[in-house]
């Protein structure tokens, strides 16, 4: 009996066998899987088996990079998988994924028995938050006040009250020289319209001056 005709009967057992079994997935004619334990028991691992071309003639490929076995340290993959080789070189050139599937569930404690969880990724409760400082400019920057010394103080504090404001007409020395200045070129004209014409910029100067 060749290779092909000694898988397509052992597919077929495999499919009356693990009908209705849960733990059992057909992966594809020539590749199963089965869980060893029930769903939620910490030390429930999953089998992969794989025929070649010439299985059973040769060893099947067993794995277990399934992901359902990601909290299993790769110590104790290794393990299963040197027993599991084992039991294949006894069983060689017959059909034996039932027997390997079975093997591994009657053995299911003691193969896991150095097994400790491990967790591939961080859980969110113990991930530490860390604030990035805020640098975004403030929309109001304070102008940094400039420095007086004690003389510049003194000097500013003779010129103003004591609510450190400059008292109403204390320049009017200057308003007088800049009207001057203003008026020496009109001293051409005379009469009412030059009258006017003064009372007018002594106006304008007191106004801005005392502003």
């Amino acid at each position: 009996m060749g290779a092909n005709e000694d898988q397509e009967m052992e597919l077929e057992a495999l499919r009356s066998i693990y009908e209705g079994d849960e733990s059992f997935r057909e992966l594809s004619p020539v590749s199963f899987q089965y869980r060893i334990g029930e769903n939620g028991d910490p030390k429930a691992f999953l089998i992969e088996i794989s025929w070649t071309e010439t299985y059973p003639q040769t060893p099947p490929i067993i794995s277990m990079n399934a992901f359902f076995n990601n909290t299993i340290s790769s110590d104790v993959k290794q393990s299963i998988l040197a027993k599991l080789q084992e039991a294949v070189e006894v069983h060689l050139g017959t059909a034996m994924t039932y027997t390997l599937f079975e093997y591994a569930k009657d053995n299911k404690e003691q193969f896991m028995e150095n097994h400790h969880p491990i967790h591939s990724a961080t859980s969110i409760s113990n991930i530490i938050s860390v604030e990035t400082p805020n640098t975004a400019p403030s929309s109001k920057k304070k102008d940094k006040k400039e420095q007086l010394s004690k003389a510049q103080k003194r000097k500013l504090a003779d010129k103003t009250d004591h609510k450190g404001e400059l008292p109403r007409g204390w320049n009017w020395v200057d308003v007088v020289k800049v009207c001057n200045i203003l008026l020496s070129s009109s001293k051409d004209y005379e009469g009412l319209y030059f009258s006017a014409m003064k009372y007018f910029l002594i106006k304008v100067c007191a106004l801005f001056f005392y502003t």
